[in-house]
C-alpha cells in the first residue's frame, strides 16, 4: 500500500505503567488497536456500524512486537498504522510507537475479518475495501 502512515497520539497514564512507572509492556498492543481503530475512523469506518450494516467484525490473528526503548508515566506517543498487505479476508499492518523521534517498540499484526454469528472467515465488506487505497 503506498498511502503514509497513519499516526494517533497517545498519553501514557497511571494505569499503562508498571511498579516501576516504566508501559507495561502488553499495553502497547492497546496503544497499537486505539490507532487502528482511529486509522478506520478518519477513514468513515465505525466497527460497531459496520457490524450493524454488514455482520463482519475484526479479529487479531497474530501478533509480532518488539520492544526497543520504554515508555513512561505522561510521555506522549506517537502510534503508527500502516497497511502492508490486503487480502479478501485479512490484513498485514505494521505499527510503531515513537516519543519524539525516538523508536519505542514495532509490531507487526494480522487482522482477520470474520462473520459476527459464526466465526467463520468472510470477506472485507465493501465499506472498508471502498476506503482503502
Amino acid at each position: 500500500m503506498s498511502a503514509p502512515p497513519f499516526r494517533h497520539t497517545v498519553r501514557v497514564y497511571w494505569e499503562d505503567t508498571d511498579a516501576g512507572g516504566i508501559v507495561f509492556y502488553a499495553n502497547f498492543l492497546k496503544f497499537f488497536e486505539r490507532a487502528r481503530t482511529e486509522w478506520l475512523r478518519s477513514r468513515g469506518v465505525e466497527q460497531q456500524a459496520l457490524r450493524e450494516a454488514t455482520g463482519a467484525i475484526f479479529i487479531v490473528s497474530e501478533t509480532r512486537v518488539r520492544y526497543l526503548r520504554p515508555a513512561r508515566l505522561d510521555d506522549l506517543i506517537e502510534v503508527s498504522a500502516e497497511v502492508r498487505e490486503f487480502g479478501r479476508s485479512s490484513m498485514r499492518l505494521v505499527q510503531q510507537a515513537t516519543r519524539d523521534t525516538e523508536l519505542l517498540a514495532e509490531g507487526e499484526i494480522r487482522i482477520g475479518c470474520v462473520d459476527a454469528l459464526t466465526l467463520r472467515p468472510r470477506r472485507f465488506p465493501d465499506p472498508l475495501t471502498d476506503c482503502l487505497p
